[in-house]
């Protein structure tokens, strides 16, 4: 337990990457087979059910302090965390005990049956014998809420580092519905539970955006045109009967998207092909909001995949019959594409459309409308390229609309982290409803350490509500704010979500009565 602590101390204070790697690395050095076992399952979210309701342990810790109610709500407003409230109100343990952190998540199953008492004893005890790390981390274990500051990403590239893999390999590797009880952590993260050279990805070929006249591109037979889709960019493979969805994330979504995958195990051939996955219904790409319903979920039911159909617009193939074709040119690779969708047919997985013009000229129109279809903008590549691995400039080029706007204005804001922290630098905007006012969006980019610092100051001076690390700021900062997409959305109070929200300039030329209007805003939605 006390590794854990150190790893997780160590991740909590830093936001540099390469210092959270060394101190995952450090702990993999170190640790048991069983303790890095259950570290994997509580990193990827395989955390045990809550046996303790988190009212009771609010009540045991105020006894155990012998504080009042009223100064607990008020040290759990000051620090904004319960699990951290409670270690920190706690009188210093009397006792010391090593027990491993394998062993003390199977005393926090074994929980499941025990009488009220012995649950409250055996907190108890473990708070008396903990020191202040390792009681945050028991109290956040027995809550069920464990989080950390380590995208998935991250893990799967570190543990790749340190077994010396590639990281495509580890994350095929810890897949799926594996119990950390049931399996070995070696064996698991190098794949002797699967195969995972058949699910093995290619890196992405990436574009860059536009930055010449149209007419410096040459000749326009030279240049396929798509539109710019928001979507999720995937690679489809299918390699001996099994299939696999890779996310340009580098993540396996296969089982977010079962209609794609049972309509691809039905599909002749073996294969990689590049694409996006997209919201389709009554012919149409819906805003990616409706997609993002869909991510995440453990289970999907059938109303949600009726009312939220999934269709994929294949861009490119990079493999065919085990043959790598990324070699090959773009028009040569969509003949053979168009070939493995015709002996395919299918309602769910097209080709791209390509966009006939005659002349340059066209171009800027047709780009100019493409909103009005959810599309992004416009793809530009040429014929003659190969499928490279990243960016090479040149050959790919994306050609977006300009994003959409609305004036806004500051009613929350946090600090930040790291070389920030001394500053708020988390802020939330809202526009009018009403007559009241009524969040639209959160944004943490788009000002100048300069102005950091000014906002900053009018916050500490006009703050009207204090919630946990959150402030409630006296409305009159008003900032632009820009996004590249707008939809409805039942989760946020506004009505809509705003896709990619970011501060596009301090407007201190307007005041908070001339804020955008939220029914003026819906209108922007297609």
């Amino acid at each position: 337990m006390k590794d854990f602590a150190t790893l997780i101390n160590a991740l909590d204070s830093t936001n540099k990457t390469s210092l959270k790697q060394e101190a995952i690395i450090e702990f993999l050095k170190v640790a048991s087979s069983r303790d890095k076992m259950w570290f994997l399952a509580l990193f990827t979210g395989k955390k045990p059910k809550r046996n303790i309701n988190s009212s009771f342990m609010k009540i045991w810790a105020m006894e155990v302090a012998q504080i009042p109610e009223w100064l607990f709500v008020e040290s759990y407003s000051s620090v904004g965390d319960l699990g951290e409230t409670i270690s920190l109100i706690l009188p210093p343990p009397k006792k010391s005990i090593e027990i491993s952190l394998s062993d003390w998540m199977q005393k926090i199953i074994d929980l499941k049956d025990k009488t009220d008492e012995e649950k409250k004893e055996f907190v108890l005890n473990a708070w008396d014998s903990l020191d202040n790390v390792e009681r945050f981390i028991f109290n956040k274990l027995l809550g069920g809420s464990f989080r950390i500051g380590v995208s998935s990403k991250a893990l799967i590239n570190t543990l790749a580092k340190f077994y010396k893999m590639d990281p495509s390999a580890v994350a095929h590797s810890i897949m799926g519905h594996w119990k950390p009880e049931e399996v070995d952590f070696e064996s698991l993260i190098k794949g002797e539970y699967t195969d995972t050279n058949l699910s093995k990805p290619y890196p992405f070929c990436l574009a860059y955006a536009l930055e010449k006249e149209l007419q410096d591109l040459g000749a326009t037979e030279d240049w396929l045109v798509e539109y710019k889709w928001d979507g999720i960019r995937g690679q489809f493979i299918k390699r001996d009967g099994e299939v696999f969805i890779w996310s340009r994330g580098e993540e396996l979504v296969t089982d977010h998207f079962p209609e794609i995958r049972d309509e691809l195990l039905q599909w002749k051939g073996n294969f990689v092909i590049d694409g996006e996955i997209l919201a389709f219904k009554d012919h149409r790409v819906l805003n990616f909001n409706e997609l993002q319903k869909r991510l995440n979920r453990k289970n999907l039911s059938k109303k949600m995949l009726d009312e939220i159909p999934i269709v994929v617009f294949t861009y490119d193939l990079l493999e065919f019959e085990n043959e790598d074709f990324r070699d090959h040119s773009m028009k040569e690779r969509r003949f053979q594409l168009q070939k493995v969708l015709e002996m395919n047919p299918s309602e769910k997985i097209k080709i791209s459309e390509e966009i006939v013009f005659e002349n340059w000229n066209q171009l800027p129109d047709i780009r100019e409308n493409a909103r009005e279809i959810n599309s992004e903008g416009l793809m530009l590549k040429n014929y003659h390229s190969p499928y490279h691995t990243g960016r090479k400039k040149g050959d790919w080029w994306k050609w977006k609309i300009d994003p959409l706007t609305l004036d806004a204005v500051l009613i929350y804001a946090q600090k930040g982290s790291g070389r920030r922290s001394g500053y708020y630098t988390d802020y939330t905007f809202a526009v009018k409803k009403e007559g009241k006012l009524v969040t639209i969006a959160k944004a943490y980019s788009g000002l100048t350490d300069k102005e950091i610092q000014e906002v900053s100051k009018f916050i500490s001076k006009n703050v009207v509500e204090k919630f946990g690390p959150v402030r409630t700021v006296k409305p009159e900062l008003v900032f632009e704010l820009a996004f590249e997409g707008i939809g409805f959305s039942s989760r946020h109070k506004s009505g809509v979500a705003l896709r990619f929200p970011r501060i596009l300039r301090w407007r201190k030329d307007k005041k908070v009565d001339e804020i955008d209007d939220i029914e003026d805003i819906k209108k922007l939605i297609v």
